[in-house]
């Protein structure tokens, strides 16, 4: 039971944005929990460290921590592998130690305030030189696939969750592949003739969905396109799952493999084997598009699945890691170092840490001498830190560095799926006005006749 504001513990709950709501103890500020907190003797449980355990009762809560029956299942799995598609580090950073290999968002920033302020002009002039050599060809296509008309039209079943904004996102998705070849219209009947299927196998491609939420991008895709097996991977648990309208479909196979996409061993999944798939991902945070990349194209051999195309809605890049990102060859060739590419990782949080999704133009449309002329306000040698630097940067200015970041970090992965035998490009799936998000990194088998 909640105490009155007058006696309640002073314990202040930061994801919470408030202090515990339960009633101090005598002569304490604090609840009998939260008044042993502060005496240090709470550590992070070792198995699930989102949550905390007196360090007296640790040997007891190992054994019956909620996560350990989940993690015990999972290591028995064929396909579980810890960290096979985590990356790796470089040997100077080896040297450093383990604490390093993941840069937080508060490490990033220090190193940006840490730098000079002419380093700093330096870099965001590096910046928009980089971006202006290779990201000139990012073309829009917001498709809605015949295809997809019983979502669009709302004539699905109407137990499933409508959202317009979110089904306008699934079904460019879908469109954009099928534009490449990846996926083939059915009939009516949803059964897709002979004709619609390349290779020797027979079967309609199955489906991975990685980062897969509750699997409604699936389940259009089941819907729209007659694929008969389906892998969500999801390393978190949801209620209102697609799972049991998918599992109604006839002839349909759904395997949710609840694990993280860092320990997916795609090869192992025995029923993939050989099969025809693609692969899809809508909210893919930061680093899990590297490891879902890494997961599908990095140990190809005769019996691993047969990917013919994947379709990766990138986002969060704020949350992008050196050591998991695919590409760094690709970065360092363009004369970014590791910490610059931590640097540039923080300034994409500048992209959409406004409500101005709908007003940023694409950053190909902004005047360069009206760039220029800010970027020069803003250097101004009376400014002694980078902080004062970035506090004077106009909002929009920043929005724009912050989206040339981010689409230079995904020209890197759409090479690095390219180097790896499939035709690539980057895409703006949908409008901003609908999200900023809206870079999708698209690929299909080479076909000369698609250009």
């Amino acid at each position: 039971m909640a105490a009155r504001n007058g006696s309640r513990c002073n314990f202040w709950l930061p994801k919470k944005k408030r202090s515990c709501a339960n009633s101090r103890i005598d002569s304490s500020l604090f609840c009998g929990n939260h008044s042993q907190r502060l005496d240090g003797q709470w550590i992070p449980c070792p198995i699930d460290p989102s949550h905390s355990v007196l360090q007296e009762n640790l040997e007891s809560h190992v054994k019956r921590c909620p996560l350990l029956k989940q993690n015990v299942a999972l290591s028995g799995q064929v396909f579980y592998q810890k960290g096979i598609n985590a990356g790796n580090e470089e040997e100077e950073e080896e040297k450093i130690g383990s604490c390093y290999s993941v840069f937080t968002s508060e490490m990033k920033r220090n190193l940006v305030y840490s730098m000079s302020v002419s380093k700093f002009h330096q870099l965001v002039k590096k910046i928009e030189e980089v971006h202006g050599g290779i990201c000139n060809d990012i073309e829009d296509s917001h498709l809605s696939p015949e295809a997809c008309n019983i979502w669009f039209n709302k004539e699905i079943d109407r137990k499933l969750p409508f959202q317009e904004k979110h089904v306008l996102q699934q079904g460019s998705i879908l469109g954009n592949l099928e534009k490449i070849g990846a996926l083939k219209k059915c009939n009516t009947n949803l059964e897709c003739s002979e004709s619609d299927l390349d290779g020797k196998d027979d079967s309609v491609p199955a489906v991975v969905e990685f980062g897969a939420g509750r699997g409604y991008l699936t389940q259009m895709l089941a819907d729209c396109y007659g694929v008969k097996k389906v892998y969500l991977v999801e390393r978190k648990s949801y209620k209102l799952k697609a799972d049991r309208s998918l599992r109604q479909k006839e002839n349909l196979v759904l395997e949710r493999m609840r694990i993280d996409i860092e320990d997916l061993n795609l090869n192992a999944v025995e029923s993939l084997q050989g099969v025809p798939y693609v692969a899809v991902g809508k909210h893919l945070c930061g680093p899990a598009t590297d490891l879902s990349l890494r997961c599908c194209l990095s140990r190809q051999d005769g019996e691993s699945p047969v990917l013919r195309g994947l379709a990766i809605a990138t986002c969060c890049h704020h949350l992008c890691q050196w050591k998991s990102y695919i590409n760094k060859e690709y970065i360092i060739s363009l004369g970014i170092s590791k910490d610059e590419f931590h640097t540039m990782t923080w300034f994409t949080s500048w992209a959409v840490d406004d409500d101005h999704g709908s007003k940023v133009p694409g950053v190909d449309d902004i005047d360069a001498s009206n760039a220029k002329e800010e970027r020069d306000e803003v250097e101004d040698d009376s400014l002694s830190s980078v902080e004062e630097v970035v506090k004077k940067m106009k909002p929009m200015e920043r929005a724009v560095l912050g989206f040339k970041c981010k689409q230079i970090i995904d020209a890197g992965r759409m090479k690095w799926v390219k180097k790896h035998g499939l035709n690539s490009k980057l895409v703006k799936y949908i409008p901003a006005s609908i999200s900023p998000e809206n870079t999708l990194l698209v690929a299909g088998k080479l076909n000369p006749s698609l250009g």
